[in-house]
């Protein structure tokens, strides 16, 4: 969500190239399958330049956690541990809320606009709060907005510790080749990729299944730490599925088995992005999508809800997170620049 409030920033308040209305269908459409930052980067992509524009703006917005995680991978499985990097991360965690409900804010000032649309934000809040997968939380906002009225479409402007003891090894035959290898590792996360409902740690039980209890490709151990590295880059969890493809098969089964993971919500979005156009203008959808908004709103909000205990922790956190929201809101500084306090915090032990 935080990466989400960053696209918010960037493309609907400082370049004003989608409106708000745009981007809160881009993030609802992109929960369905997948990880909807990575929909959400599609559908940006798709908006402003097509296919192309599509395809490229997801995959360049994936390049610096591939690239982070494929090196964490290589010191992991070489040195048995994960890189210290703790400290840096603690201190982004008070950061991200502020990002959190900086967008929030920025949403429902556009959206929640009638007693309904907040009642439908409330309630999605709530389904969030309580880890209700998203994608009915959108489904049955979607069908709430079916039941209102028509109305006028408004056109709102935009203003883990580290891992000891030894690595498995993998339950593979000696005797199959690197082809093969690499078609085994992209079959097994094609499949997972189209059961990836509702985003975000969905993927977890998923994945843990499949790799440690079924295929034994790694240990319970390994696995909670890829998680633990998957949460130390800016993108997706679902840059879980590059650290177990560079167990499997090096650098190339990392990029075939993030690939694959994400191939069957590339092509879904690919087919919503292009009947977007055609469609937002009809009654049905507009209703629809009356419902979504508020319901998407609701949801972001509740993701601070949700990593409050674990990003804040203390008092000193609740002040770092105040002062960042301050800098964000009122004085409108770059988030980059916010981030940077907070990990330089963290680093120096100012969060406990």
């Amino acid at each position: 969500m935080a990466v989400i409030a960053l696209m918010e920033r960037e493309f609907v308040q400082k370049r004003k190239l989608l409106t708000g209305e745009e981007f809160l269908h881009g993030v609802g459409l992109g929960q369905i399958l997948g990880a909807f930052s990575v929909n959400a980067a599609f559908f940006i992509g798709y908006r402003l330049f097509g296919a192309v524009g599509g395809m490229l703006s997801a995959s360049v917005f994936l390049m610096p956690s591939l690239a982070l995680v494929i090196v964490l991978s290589h010191f992991y499985f070489l040195y048995h541990s994960i890189p210290a990097l703790q400290g840096t991360v603690a201190g982004l965690g008070p950061v991200v809320i502020a990002l959190i409900l900086d967008a929030s804010w920025s949403f429902g000032r556009q959206v929640l606009r009638s007693p309904t649309a907040v009642c439908i934000a409330g309630a999605a809040l709530a389904a969030g709060a309580l880890k209700t997968n998203a994608v009915w939380v959108i489904l049955a906002a979607g069908a709430v907005g079916l039941l209102l009225p028509n109305a006028r479409r408004s056109r709102p402007g935009a203003p883990s510790g580290p891992s000891t003891g030894t690595l498995s090894t993998l339950h593979i035959p000696a005797a199959i080749g690197p082809l093969s290898l690499l078609g085994t590792t992209a079959m097994t996360f094609l499949k997972t990729g189209l059961v990836f409902f509702g985003g975000g740690f969905v993927l977890v039980p998923v994945l843990h299944h499949r790799l440690v209890t079924e295929l034994g490709w790694l240990s319970p151990r390994e696995f909670l730490d890829g998680v633990a590295i998957s949460n130390l880059t800016p993108g997706p969890i679902a840059v879980l599925a590059t650290f177990a493809g560079y167990h499997i098969a090096g650098v190339a089964g990392a990029l075939v088995a993030t690939a694959a993971l994400l191939a069957p919500a590339m092509g879904l979005m690919w087919l919503v992005s292009g009947q977007y156009e055609r469609y937002r203008g009809d009654p049905r959808a507009e209703r629809f999508l009356r419902g979504v908004n508020p319901a998407v709103t609701g949801l972001i909000l509740s993701a601070a809800v949700l990593l409050e205990g674990s990003a804040i922790g203390s008092w000193r956190g609740w002040i770092l997170s105040g002062a960042s929201l301050l800098l964000l809101r009122r004085f409108r500084w770059h988030p980059a620049f916010v981030l940077a306090i907070g990990s330089v915090a963290g680093y120096a032990g100012v969060l406990p």
